[in-house]
């Protein structure tokens, strides 16, 4: 049995794990997928960005860690559900990181802002 290019449909002629006939059809392929991508994630990546500024707004340039009410976050239209990653620390709480700044939520509605040295 012959494969057939991922593309084109041409037969492929070559090694039996070729799945393009030719560089331009793989080319084709990579560009696509890649554009579908970032398509996907410019959106997301913008919110990002976004919040991280309005923690570094918040917690100054130098600042290593400040409480705010929840509300000040929420004013700036701070978006909580984006996060780079989240650490569980020896207490169990959760810091939700975004890049290099992360908040801590207490039950009171203030949120620790803290940067990770």
């Amino acid at each position: 049995m012959r494969l057939k290019c991922k593309i084109c449909k041409k037969s492929i002629v070559g090694r039996a794990d070729k799945i393009f006939c030719s560089v331009k059809c793989k080319n084709y392929y990579h560009v696509n997928l890649r554009n579908a991508t970032d398509i996907e994630t410019l959106e997301i990546d913008s919110i990002l960005h976004r919040n991280r500024s309005i923690l570094l707004e918040i917690i100054g340039k130098n600042g290593t860690q400040k409480k705010v009410p929840r509300i000040v976050l929420e004013k700036k239209k701070f978006r909580f559900k984006y996060l780079t990653h989240f650490h569980v620390n020896s207490q169990g709480k959760t810091f939700h990181y975004n890049y290099d700044l992360a908040w801590m939520e207490f039950s009171d509605d203030e949120i620790l802002i803290v940067r990770k040295r």
